[in-house]
């Protein structure tokens, strides 16, 4: 999926040529400190930094021979390096690398993941503080319920997002982490200090323990949270859709000059880029389960998972960062309609108000079944189409007329009387 959406630096950090340099990466990382400690001579070490390279068709080639992606990259980086190659991947096993250099790459993709998170989070902010008085009617099981503001709506998001700032933070740390610790983790040939200087250099810290890979519940608190993330973009782009319905039309995503919405009735303008955020939302989260899967691996390492990885983490990420980057365009461009809110509140003559006239009944002594009776009748009335308007029919119903005057009925239909906590509220929240 490659358009204005998709930041080639994500799928950079995935391509295989910067698979391949982070794999050189931490093996230079483990010489540098292999030649602190002094068990690997300065000048092989200047000779391995300044030589050590590969070349992708070079391991092609070694690896139709050996069937091991690692050996054939170490052959070629030998290849390159000459004599000081003896020093390269000593006391090391493959997944020492391999994970090592998998950790750099989720932590460089969540770095962007990061970006794309606080962008999307100040496009909901702006919409929150903008519509903080937006009057619209709040909807529960798809139906109108009493009145809120679309600011109202916004903060909800707002709060969600930065409640996966921390979650993704939380994810960052757990996957930070490397190891240099040998076949089956028991650093038999590689001591733990060369472990901590390496993942030192590396920007990581060493996991307590491992066995000959990374345990693969940290992997999958990663992938989960930026399903759980996902999900949420689907939460909101769902919205989106429905507020964008014709007979709704409350918000519409911004639609360009010279955009086109169907190729056969030129009046439709559709929510394609919440429909797309919609479905892409499931692929994650089948990401997720897969990632599920991974944990449990044979006895102290199987490579049942890296198969998985290598589609799961790059598609994971880079689609969760299209996801992000084509949401905060919709939300900073977002068309919001509140003369729409405003009739769609007052359809059925203001039939959301129902609860404030059920208070004032029982406040004038009616009991709260015969005051909801009287209030229902009038409500369906209304709702059936028999009489359309709430307000009318409660005026004209001697029932009400007897226990509320004209200026009592009138004034449950005021929607401030809903949002004299709206500043308090959104002072919660921080904004």
């Amino acid at each position: 999926m490659i358009d204005r959406y998709t930041r080639p630096e994500m799928a950079a950090i995935w391509s295989i040529e910067a698979k391949f340099q982070t794999y050189l990466d931490v093996e230079i990382a483990v010489c540098q400190a292999q030649c602190d400690m002094g068990l690997i001579p300065p000048a092989a070490l200047a000779e391995i930094k300044s030589k050590a390279k590969f070349d992708i068709a070079r391991i092609d080639e070694i690896e139709l021979q050996v069937k091991h992606d690692v050996i054939a990259f170490l052959t070629s980086v030998g290849e390159n390096v000459g004599d000081s190659a003896r020093y390269i991947h000593m006391g090391l096993t493959s997944s020492d690398v391999i994970d090592t250099a998998l950790a750099l790459q989720m932590k460089r993709a969540a770095e962007l993941l990061q970006a794309g998170l606080a962008k999307l989070t100040e496009a909901v902010l702006k919409q929150a503080r903008k519509h903080k008085h937006t009057v619209m009617v709040g909807r529960s099981h798809g139906i109108h319920a009493e009145p809120i503001t679309f600011g109202f709506k916004m903060a909800v998001w707002l709060e969600e997002l930065r409640r996966h700032k921390i979650r993704l933070e939380q994810a960052v740390e757990m996957i930070s982490v490397g190891q240099m610790s040998g076949p089956v983790g028991t650093f038999s040939n590689i001591s733990p200090e060369v472990e901590e200087r390496t993942l030192k250099i590396l920007s990581l810290v060493p996991a307590k323990i491992s066995t000959q890979i990374i345990q693969r519940d940290r992997h999958a608190q990663f992938v989960l949270t930026l399903a759980l993330i996902a999900a949420s973009l689907e939460k909101f782009a769902v919205e989106i859709r429905h507020l964008q319905r014709t007979d709704v039309l409350e918000v519409e995503e911004p639609f360009a000059a010279g955009q086109k919405g169907s190729s056969a009735m030129p009046h439709k303008r559709n929510p394609v880029a919440s429909e797309n955020i919609t479905g892409l939302a499931r692929v994650i989260r089948g990401n997720a389960v897969a990632a599920l899967e991974n944990v449990a691996l044979w006895h102290e390492r199987d490579i049942s998972h890296s198969s998985v990885e290598r589609i799961i983490l790059p598609d994971s990420t880079i689609l969760l960062d299209y996801m992000l980057n084509r949401l905060a365009v919709v939300m900073d461009g977002l068309v919001v309609y509140p003369d729409n809110m405003t009739r769609n509140m007052d359809l059925f003559g203001g039939v959301i108000f129902s609860q404030a006239v059920l208070l004032k009944l029982t406040d004038k002594g009616l009991a709260r079944e015969e005051a909801y009776k009287l209030v229902q009748d009038n409500a369906m009335a209304a709702w059936n189409q028999k009489n359309g308007n709430f307000r009318d029919n409660l005026l004209a119903d001697k029932r009400v007329t007897e226990h509320l005057t004209v200026e009592e009925i009138t004034s449950c239909f005021d929607p401030a009387n809903y949002l004299k906590n709206i500043e308090q509220i959104f002072e919660r929240v921080g904004i």
